[in-house]
């Protein structure tokens, strides 16, 4: 299961072999390869014409054209999915304003403080889950605000930990 975000509509898609599942319906269209990047579909008695025009793994988003359309279709797999429920959401990171705790646990190691530059993937801070430590990394550049925890501290689940 993934979901695609489209004209800021997000559409919950399953596929099998068989048959593919937008929001829970069945999609009917004809699905025709026109070559690697050119697909026509035809639904009813109307055909289009979609075209891939880019494709950014990075931040997971697709442009297409479809007929003389072109749009930006945003796309989340099962484990961006996973990390929306968590409190995890690694979209946006552009400007990153706070780091939330993901769940419950023990803060046992504090990487950075007050005043730290941070990258993007730099490990700020270590938390203790369910005995296991979980390194939390930056969801994006920045500049420490503020650490509103401190060592061995407890928190619960989208605790704010850290400010940008």
């Amino acid at each position: 299961m993934f979901s695609v975000n489209l004209q800021n509509t997000s559409y919950s898609v399953e596929k099998s072999k068989d048959q593919t599942l937008v929001n829970q319906n069945l999609l009917e269209w004809d699905i025709k390869w026109i070559d690697e990047k050119t697909v026509h579909l035809i639904k009813g008695n109307q055909s289009i014409d979609a075209e891939l025009l880019g494709l950014d793994f990075e931040t997971k988003t697709i442009q297409i054209r479809l007929g003389y359309k072109t749009a930006t279709l945003q796309l989340k797999d099962r484990f961006d999915l996973l990390l929306d429920r968590m409190g995890m959401n690694s979209a946006g990171t552009g400007n990153v304003k706070e780091i939330k705790a993901p769940m419950p646990g023990l803060i046992l190691d504090l990487k950075v403080k007050p005043g730290d530059q941070v990258k993007k993937g730099d490990v700020v801070l270590i938390l203790e889950a369910m005995k296991m430590e979980n390194i939390i990394k930056a969801p994006g550049d920045g500049t420490v605000k503020d650490v509103k925890v401190s060592l061995k501290q407890s928190v619960e689940k989208n605790q704010v930990l850290i400010q940008f």
